[in-house]
């Protein structure tokens, strides 16, 4: 069985996936790109462009993961 995030969103080609652990939570941001041959493929360097997307995937990543650890006080 695999496991499966808590949570997953996307803003442009950064994807940020939350993962619950037993009593924290973390996040991993990849960003999406075609190789040469047209294939999907993901990776966690990031382009100049790119940087703006991941502080809204981080920000957005923090109030979801803070409504989760106040929704369970």
């Amino acid at each position: 069985m695999t496991n499966q995030p808590a949570f997953k969103f996307r803003l442009g080609l950064v994807t940020a996936t939350i993962w619950k652990n037993d009593s924290f939570y973390s996040v991993d941001f990849t960003r999406s790109y075609k190789d040469s041959d047209g294939n999907w493929k993901s990776t966690a360097s990031y382009a100049h462009a790119d940087l703006l997307n991941i502080s809204k995937c981080a920000e957005r990543a923090e109030n979801w993961i803070a409504r989760q650890t106040n929704d369970n006080q």
